[in-house]
């Protein structure tokens, strides 16, 4: 039996504790229901992010080089799903993945609220998650990228990661002008995590800006398909070809082997690069017409000047720089023509390096064109303070000396455009104003001097097309090695534009490492070239310039008849 006084203390206690209680209850459900209320809230209410949609690229003609397409994404809640481990399998069955995988990571991430269980689902996949309806599973609106084009336009293009942020080309160089700004929405949502109302928008989603290209996928379709064939042909190991707009500057084309499908890019880093612009090579001959150039420039010949190239060889320092063939007593404009080696030689070391350096500065070597691609390279031409005399020689005839495939353009192009430097553009509408490289009286000396290389007579006449006068330059180069330079490793090339009467086109064709016995620049890059060209002035429609070769072909044909 229990004491009065200790009957009454444990009556006093419990008095006390309901006193409390009600007092808590008062303040809770009068006083403070902004919290309840907020903990209901916190409950059922969930802040949800609205996906924007990434900006479309196109070629300047308004065809999608890149879209994004809405798809869905499936997150979980690791606590609520674990509640009921029997719906792990189901849901693994739906991905085709491991139930046990899936229950260890989840298991592991148990503390967290969101989870990504796989980015960017088949719309079958969606739907088979979609009508599970377990607890704890969500699906969450993305946008995946899609390259029409594929692995034709990869180079210039690029591709974006799992969170659609642009990683190569024009996707990571215009990153932020093409991403959107995500939006955020609130949103009630029932016991199972199902949204059933739309409660309040918080912000709008912005979508990205558009971006449309200078390329012309009908000229890019065709310039990969001759390079990857022209590749195949000679067993080379990597091919580039550049093609541009000579009045504006616009990079029309351009095209990479070996390439990589965007749409799954993978992991093979070295067909990601766009060579054309990142990756550097010594010229060889193609380079001889801007030391022409700079010899024209400062008055020392002429086109119709003599140039002694007997015996087919000369000394310079110990060095001896060799001809394919003696060609004996040559003009400046023979010396192109036949692609001399000595006559270049003995040309350029008239100049003083000084004067040699400039003129190849003003060409835009030595410099990044300034398109912004990412890894875009600068190429090597040093100082004239630090060449020898040797160096200067060599520099003339395009060894000693590094560019790009897009820097090589670009200069043909001023040489077309008569003597306007234009810095290569990628977008339409970029201001990218003429600046004077060369005097027009010079450039079109020089042009004239080039359209030689691509007759019978010269060493481009396989870089002939129909009915159209074409000017242009071969180039073969050894490449370099760790010992010097490969004997059987060469970089072939050419380089042109067309039509001579009224420039519209320069193209830039290099394949590396062509193996049998064809590795000339006239015999491997020129027929490139050819191909190339042929089929750019159907598709743009330009107007034979060849009147003689055009009148003769008619009146062939009329005698047959």
């Amino acid at each position: 039996m229990i004491p009065g006084s200790r009957l009454y203390a444990m009556l006093l206690i419990f008095f006390l504790c309901s006193v409390g209680l009600v007092a808590r209850a008062v303040n809770l459900q009068v006083m403070e229901t902004d919290f309840l209320q907020g903990q209901g809230k916190a409950r059922f209410l969930r802040e949800v992010t609205i996906a924007s949609t990434r900006g479309v690229i196109t070629d300047r003609n308004g065809e999608p080089l890149a879209v994004s397409t809405p798809v869905d994404s499936v997150w979980v809640h690791p606590g609520q799903l674990l509640e009921y481990p029997e719906n792990i399998k189901p849901l693994a069955g739906a991905i085709n993945a491991d139930a046990e995988e899936i229950e260890r990571k989840l298991t592991q991430r148990a503390g967290k609220e969101f989870v990504w269980l796989v980015r960017r689902l088949n719309p079958e996949v969606a739907d088979r998650i979609r009508g599970l309806g377990l607890p704890g599973v969500y699906l969450q609106k993305e946008y995946r990228r899609f390259y029409p084009a594929g692995e034709v336009t990869s180079h210039v293009i690029g591709f974006t990661n799992i969170d659609d942020v642009g990683q190569e080309g024009l996707e990571l160089a215009y990153d932020s002008w093409l991403a959107g700004s995500p939006g955020l929405k609130r949103v009630t949502r029932d016991r199972k995590g199902q949204t059933i109302e739309e409660a309040e928008l918080i912000k709008e989603s912005d979508p990205g800006q558009d971006l449309r290209l200078t390329i012309d996928k009908r000229l890019q379709y065709l310039a990969y398909r001759e390079l990857k064939s022209a590749v195949l042909q000679h067993g080379a190991s990597s091919g580039s070809v550049v093609v541009l707009d000579v009045d504006s500057g616009e990079v029309l084309a351009m095209v990479n082997q070996p390439s990589y499908n965007p749409n799954d890019p993978g992991h093979d880093t070295d067909g990601m690069r766009n060579r054309a612009v990142t990756d550097v090579i010594e010229p060889g001959s193609v380079m001889k017409p801007i030391a022409i150039a700079s010899v024209l420039e400062h008055d020392l010949a002429v086109p119709a000047t003599p140039v002694e190239t007997s015996p087919g060889y000369t000394v310079i320092s110990g060095h001896t720089i060799r001809d394919h063939n003696n060609y004996g007593l040559l003009d400046v404009t023979g010396v192109l023509t036949k692609s001399s080696n000595v006559g270049v030689t003995k040309l350029a070391l008239q100049l003083e390096p000084q004067e040699m350096w400039d003129t190849y500065t003003r060409f835009g070597f030595g410099e990044a064109t300034g398109t912004g691609f990412p890894g875009e390279s600068a190429g090597v031409l040093r100082n004239h303070r630090r060449w020898r005399r040797l160096e200067q020689a060599t520099i003339s005839y395009g060894y000693g000396i590094s560019a790009t495939p897009l820097q090589l353009a670009q200069a043909y192009a001023a040489i077309a455009n008569g003597g306007k430097l234009r810095q290569p553009a990628f977008i339409q509408g970029s201001n990218n104003p003429p600046i004077s490289a060369i005097d027009p009286d010079i450039a079109n000396a020089v042009a004239r001097m080039l359209e030689t290389v691509t007759t019978p007579q010269g060493t481009g006449s396989r870089a002939s097309v129909a009915n159209y006068r074409i000017a242009g330059k071969t180039g073969t180069s050894h490449k370099a090695s760790a010992s010097g330079y490969a004997a059987a490793r060469y970089v072939s090339s050419f380089a042109g534009f067309g039509p001579v009467s009224d420039p519209r086109l320069a193209c830039v064709v290099v394949i590396n490492d062509p193996t049998g016995d064809e590795y000339y620049g006239g015999l491997v890059a020129a027929p490139l070239f050819s191909e190339v060209m042929t089929g750019a002035m159907r598709i743009l429609n330009i107007p034979p310039d060849d009147y003689p070769t055009i009148l003769a072909d008619a009146g062939n044909t009329a005698g047959g008849q």
